[in-house]
């Protein structure tokens, strides 16, 4: 089983940062599959159970600064 959750992505102003963040999260073991649609400024994620999806969306959020500094997971 798995849990796929949507959320907002605040001052997400790239389309090719948003490719390389979606790149870099999907790497992540516990993720099944990672999505940014820059034209909405959403990410879906779907994580494999029994991940901690506080864990996957902190890590998450420091990759996305590592591109965007000011890029935020609206939670």
């Amino acid at each position: 089983m798995t849990m796929r959750k949507t959320f907002e992505l605040e001052n997400l102003e790239c389309a090719n940062c948003a490719a390389k963040m979606e790149r870099d999260i999907s790497a992540f073991p516990e993720v099944k599959k990672c999505t940014i649609t820059f034209m909405t400024s959403r990410m879906s994620i779907t994580i494999i159970d029994g991940a901690d999806l506080d864990d996957v969306l902190d890590r998450a959020q420091k990759v996305m600064r590592s591109y965007e500094k000011d890029c935020t997971i609206v939670r």
